[in-house]
């Protein structure tokens, strides 16, 4: 079996494994699975050098927290798995630290621990001449940054030793996400990159019809900024045609129609040598030097043998993807006609 190798992660000093394990609700196995079942999971993964596992207050309500900290007291090495969390500010205009505080209360209660290495800011960032807000939860640049923001509140926690790195997910709007990052207030960011949407690597151009990422990884990297590429098999569209149920779209235009129809285009395009299509999209991200690690949910027990199998074949060769550049500029799919464009 293939252990896993690991990579530097921006400016934090850690090292990560090349894939971390997903605990959200889109892949969901731990959350919805038995216990023996999602323990054999996490067991396999960590057994394979997966020793990070990222979760989040919200997944499942908390059950994923429950689950992971229930499975890490029941082993005598309980640290060799890292855990990373996240949290959201529910109220935009109230009082961050105490909302940070009392999440991480909860989260750490789940988790029966007292410390993780790294905990991410789980809202949405958007510019400060956005308005109305696209939700209530979004947050400005100036709301981030401020005196008393956002980040002054993960700073002060920090400072307490109740965690040692800031992280984002980087989604929202992306002239706020490279604001935020180039601010240097936070070392780890969490970027959406797979096939369907490559624009935090790759120039999108006039017509590009989803979020347009706008070069976010050159960014991240330009400040040491330690990434993790998420929905690598966007909501698992890139994986199988049937629906879960559990995808929940966080770009513009990205619901289950239009993401399948972008995803039949790109893998068509691609041909069947590769290998069926989950272990394409993640060895396209493991073939990025500008993610420190992809993040891959699992929805089944044979998910993580598919992931285990495309880490075994290695990164996409060199040039591989180039079939997919002019698709990506002119495919229906991904872009309207430059002639229906208007101001």
């Amino acid at each position: 079996m293939t252990t896993m190798q690991q990579r530097r992660f921006g400016r934090t000093g850690l090292s990560v494994p090349h894939i971390t394990y997903g605990g959200g609700w889109v892949g969901g196995f731990i959350i919805r699975a038995g216990e023996a079942e999602r323990e054999a999971m996490l067991d396999k993964a960590l057994k394979v050098g997966i020793d990070w596992i990222d979760t989040a207050a919200s997944y499942g309500q908390g059950r994923s927290e429950e689950v992971i900290g229930a499975w890490r007291a029941k082993r005598a090495d309980r640290k060799a798995a890292r855990i990373s969390t996240k949290f959201a500010v529910a109220d935009v205009t109230g009082d961050y630290e105490s909302q940070l505080r009392a999440s991480l209360a909860e989260s750490y209660r789940r988790l029966a621990m007292s410390h993780v290495p790294l905990v991410t800011l789980h809202n949405s960032i958007i510019t400060d001449t956005s308005a109305p807000r696209r939700s209530p939860r979004d947050l400005t640049v100036s709301e981030m940054l401020r005196p008393g923001g956002a980040l002054d509140a993960m700073d002060k926690l920090r400072r307490d030793g109740l965690y040692d790195w800031v992280g984002i997910t980087a989604l929202g709007e992306p002239a706020a996400l490279k604001a935020v990052v180039e601010s240097g207030r936070v070392d780890a960011a969490q970027v959406y990159y797979n096939l369907l949407n490559p624009t935090a690597d790759v120039p999108a151009g006039p017509g590009w019809t989803t979020t347009d990422f706008d070069g976010l990884l050159h960014t991240c990297k330009a400040h040491d900024v330690g990434v993790t590429g998420i929905r690598i098999l966007a909501a698992g569209v890139l994986a199988t045609r049937e629906r879960h149920g559990r995808e929940i779209p966080i770009t513009d235009n990205a619901d289950a129609a239009a993401e399948q129809m972008r995803a039949d285009v790109a893998l068509t395009a691609l041909g069947t040598n590769l290998g069926p299509g989950a272990e394409v999209a993640i060895r396209y991200g493991l073939a990025s030097d500008l993610m420190a690690t992809i993040e891959v949910g699992i929805g089944e027990a044979h998910h993580l043998d598919v992931a285990l199998a495309a880490y075994a074949k290695g990164p996409l060769p060199a040039g591989t993807t180039n079939v997919l550049v002019p698709i990506w500029r002119a495919h229906p799919a991904f872009r309207k006609p430059v002639g229906t464009l208007t101001a």
